[in-house]
């Protein structure tokens, strides 16, 4: 749960909101308050998003799903808006942290709590399939572990029987290593599925582990499809039911009410202690805002406000997770895309020269680590925390669905925060003295990324603005080796590989060019595990995508900026 910003709304129709909690792809999650004082969760589509199809006919669905689907396991419907933008909708306001959430904090679950936890999810899921309605994106941050016992949230991909997939093409519904391999293959959706992805969602809270491994979606999907679960250490007996579930032949999978009979659970689930005290972990609820607002109108306000363009992110612990969103939206034009154009004509000379002083300060650089298989150095893991100095460290990985199109020459998505108006930036090839479009040039080696904001000298005081730059292969990449994952080809819904963050205005001012160059001052840092050390673009030629973030911690930056190349074959 997070504060409301400035941007955000202070209602949503009548609604006050207290708070965010979260953000996905469609849209912002926030926590609001009814005229009465109930507290609702209330999802709203974002604004730059309101014409795609896709989007709207998602949207749709959901709220249909919710209105339809009643059971002590899912959050009811309130409220809704379909009408006209904004839209949005409202449910029952659920208090505790997600699975996920509460894993990370306490670690693997016992044994019989996993078994309890088995059996309520599958009567959950099983009244859900009453509905002829299946889930499709279970998972353990869409699970909240409240005190009444868990709640399943998020129908945003659910489907009714019948119904058609609503996805873009090289792109699968659902999540990495938590959807079934006849989804992931044939985009065949049933029952089945829903059990496959609650074996997957029991053994990450048996293991504390995400049950297919982790790394890039692609290979996470990869080993969904071909190989077994990670179940090591589990229960033998657990393990066998946990199995069970996620046999790769749908047709073998257990029934729900047998998985719920060999559970073989005595007592409630909310009379577990273990249970009990994770439902305790649940943020405290704020109960007015945290800003002055006027009261709020008695019809909804269809004004037109501009909402917050919301990051893809992986939301905090105890985070609401809303489905991701799949595909193009409509792209706002920004006036100052002028200016970074009239910035790839700034010189590139100094380049050599800032790079090795940040390498002497301890940035960039190979560190002296190992070789990858891709042949590019590594590098030790980074420091989760602030570095000394205050800089953050290094960008985390997450979701970003952002992609830049040579022929279109522009990204997919809008930048979640607006620079300023002098911002720009520089894309060229290191070993040429000339730089060039980038539009045009075709990079087979490195890329040399640079970045100024040609301020006024009154913005000389202004605090730390840490910028970090990501740089995306047009493909998911398999770590093993360097290359995209051999049959499984689909567009990167990764944020990438990052650059240690730079104060845009630290140095010898704003009007100073910061340089750093692809492959050699990027990594790809995945939760939990070691630094991956970026690929040679000739590892895989196409459209890469480039954007700049203000990064303000590992896990908290938004983009600025977006633009990109095409690597040679």
């Amino acid at each position: 749960m997070e504060a409301l910003r400035e941007r955000d709304p202070a209602h949503i129709g009548a609604y006050t909101l207290l708070a965010r909690l979260g953000a996905g792809g469609m849209g912002q999650v926030y926590l609001g308050r009814s005229p009465g004082g109930r507290l609702v969760a209330i999802k709203v589509i974002r604004d730059e998003i309101t014409d795609h199809p896709e989007a709207l006919a998602r949207f749709r669905r959901e709220v249909e799903t919710a209105r339809a689907v009643r059971s002590a396991y899912t959050a009811n419907l309130i409220d809704a808006s379909l009408d006209a933008a904004p839209y949005w909708l409202a449910t029952e306001y659920v208090s505790g942290p997600t699975l996920g959430g509460a894993v990370a904090e306490r670690g693997a679950l016992p044994p019989e709590t996993c078994r309890g936890l088995f059996a309520a999810l599958a009567e959950g899921l099983a009244a859900v399939h009453e509905h002829d309605v299946t889930h499709r994106d279970l998972k353990p941050p869409n699970v909240i572990l409240a005190a009444q016992g868990p709640q399943l949230i998020d129908f945003g991909i659910a489907r009714g029987a019948g119904q058609t997939a609503l996805t873009e093409a090289g792109s699968g519904p659902g999540t990495p290593g938590f959807t079934a391999p006849e989804v992931l293959i044939r985009n065949e959706v049933g029952p089945a599925a829903d059990v496959f992805a609650l074996g997957a969602t029991i053994a990450y809270a048996a293991t504390g582990r995400p049950p297919f491994g982790r790394g890039e979606p692609a290979g996470v999907s990869y080993r969904a499809v071909h190989e077994p679960i990670d179940l090591a250490g589990v229960e033998p007996e657990l393990a066998q039911l946990i199995e069970a579930c996620v046999v790769k032949d749908p047709a073998a999978r257990p029934a729900l009410a047998e998985v719920i009979v060999r559970c073989g659970v005595r007592t409630a689930l909310v009379e577990d202690p273990s249970y009990g005290g994770l439902a305790a972990l649940g943020e405290s609820v704020p109960q007015t805002p945290p800003r002055s607002v006027p009261s709020a109108p008695a019809a909804p306000p269809l004004g037109s406000y501009e909402l917050p363009t919301a990051s893809a992110s992986t939301p905090g612990a105890y985070g609401y997770t809303p489905t991701q969103l799949s595909g193009p939206a409509r792209r706002r034009t920004r006036p100052w895309m002028v200016a970074v154009a009239m910035g790839l004509a700034v010189g590139v000379g100094a380049a050599f020269v800032l790079l090795q002083q940040e390498q002497d300060k301890g940035g960039g650089g190979d560190e002296g680590g190992g070789k990858s298989p891709s042949g590019a150095a590594s590098s030790p893991s980074s420091s989760s925390g602030a570095e000394k100095g205050g800089a953050p460290a290094y960008a985390g990985d997450k979701i970003d669905r952002n992609l830049w199109d040579s022929v279109k020459g522009q990204c997919n998505l809008p930048y979640e925060e607006r620079p300023s108006e002098k911002f720009l930036t520089s894309i060229a090839d290191p070993a040429d003295p000339e730089p060039k479009d980038p539009a045009t040039i075709r990079f087979d080696d490195k890329v040399e990324i640079g970045f100024a904001d040609m301020a006024t000298s009154a913005q000389d005081a202004k605090e730390a603005f840490y910028v970090t730059i990501s740089v995306k292969p047009p493909h998911d990449i398999d770590p093993s080796t360097g290359k995209p994952v051999e049959g499984l080809l689909s567009a990167n819904a990764n944020v990438g590989y990052t650059s240690k963050p730079v104060d845009l205005f630290g140095g010898d001012g704003p009007t100073e060019w910061k340089y750093v160059t692809y492959p050699d001052d990027f990594r790809n840092h995945p939760q939990g595990l070691d630094p991956i050390s970026a690929i040679p673009l000739i590892n895989d030629p196409g459209d890469w995508t480039v954007q700049f973030h203000h990064i303000r911690t590992p896990d908290d930056y938004s983009s600025i900026m977006c633009t990109g190349f095409t690597a040679s074959k």
